[in-house]
């Protein structure tokens, strides 16, 4: 005689949970229907009083039961794959990943990136491996890998040998001796010329500047120095940057500490600034020059601060002479050593910060950031 179809004996933990969920229920009407499928089996009630139980099939219960003597639990949450085949094996999505990675002129096509049209008609007529997806597949299967459409960037990788070496000297200065701690750079060229800008203005209404073709005032440099140990910057114009433009504001900088004691100078590798005349005059003055690492001017901590400047005076502006823009960048630099913890000179400052570092993910220090597995 054919033996009933029936659950094999529950284990302690099974029947606990069976029963949790049969009685708190559940958020898949699935699941629910197939422990309880099981827990009534387990209490003894054939296969035709399961069915009318759970308003399902006979064979779907016998099903059920079948699959739970298989593989214990894990039959409630059935691994169902619902439409056509697949076409596309594993080793094709990989295919099709490296082929929309790579440079199409690498590939022998006559232009430097992909469109989903021409990637989609570059895999449909290989001659060795045609692949047959539609347009929408393909994106998918972009997005799953993790590909997106991104602008290329540029870098330049520092070929400094002493490049940790100088970042730990000015990390250094900044962090255990910022108040006799100095940094100075030329920001520029600063031309006569109406600049855009942003700001407030009706709807459809922005502020609009002349149109300049003829540039006839030249342009300036802004030297700036700015004090790490009080946070104020300050400034002075010039028509050029040179040796004697950096002496006279070594010395103004020098002037500043009448004690005589040592003081450090961040400044980047701009000739005009490693002079040797330079060089022996801070060696014999208590002048420590601390130059950033090659192509890491974003070191200097000046750096940031000309940000807000770039953003609150020239930007925006159609000053008519040299005379007037120097006085609105010197009216802004009254302003902002006044309001040195303002939100909008504060807010500025980590822009600048960022969009310095972005290209190298680069934290202070100068070290790469870690990244979590």
């Amino acid at each position: 005689m054919t033996q009933p179809v029936k659950v094999r004996r529950l284990t302690d933990t099974e029947g606990q949970k069976l029963q949790r969920i049969v009685r708190r229920g559940t958020t898949s009407t699935v699941r629910y229907r197939r422990a309880m499928i099981v827990l009534a089996s387990a209490g003894g009630n054939t296969v035709p009083v399961i069915a009318r139980l759970v308003a399902a099939d006979e064979d779907t219960v016998r099903e059920v039961i079948h699959r739970f003597n298989e593989i214990g639990l894990a039959c409630l949450d059935p691994q169902w794959a619902g439409g056509r085949p697949r076409l596309l094996s594993p080793d094709d999505e990989d295919f099709v990943a490296q082929t929309a990675t790579t440079r199409p002129a690498t590939l022998g096509q006559p232009f430097t990136r992909w469109s989903i049209r021409k990637l989609l008609h570059y895999l449909r007529h290989l001659p060795d491996r045609r692949i047959r997806l539609g347009r929408e597949t393909l994106r998918t299967l972009l997005h799953h890998r993790g590909i997106t459409f991104q602008r290329t960037k540029t870098w330049k990788d520092s070929p400094d040998p002493d490049f940790d070496t100088k970042l730990d000297q000015i990390e250094y200065a900044l962090t255990h001796r910022p108040t006799p701690t100095f940094a100075f750079d030329e920001f520029g060229p600063l031309g006569i010329r109406p600049t855009a800008g942003s700001g407030w203005a009706p709807t459809g209404k922005p502020d609009r500047h002349p149109a300049t073709y003829q540039r006839t005032h030249g342009v300036t440099y802004f030297h700036g120095c700015y004090c790490v140990g009080d946070d104020r910057l300050r400034g002075v114009n010039h028509r050029r940057k040179g040796i004697d433009h950096t002496w006279a504001a070594l010395r103004s900088i020098r002037a500043t500490r009448p004690d005589d004691a040592p003081i450090y100078v961040i400044l980047d590798n701009l000739s005009a600034h490693k002079n040797w005349r330079i060089r022996a005059w801070a060696g014999k003055h208590k002048v420590r020059l601390l130059f950033t690492p090659t192509y890491a001017s974003w070191a200097n901590p000046i750096e940031a601060h000309f940000g807000p400047l770039r953003q609150f005076t020239p930007a925006n502006s159609d000053h008519p002479n040299h005379t007037v823009q120097t006085r609105a960048l010197h009216a802004y630099l009254r302003w902002r050593n006044t309001h040195a913890r303002h939100p909008d000179v504060l807010a500025a400052q980590r822009r600048e910060r960022a969009r310095s570092r972005s290209e190298r993910g680069i934290r202070w220090g100068g070290r790469p950031l870690t990244t979590t597995a």
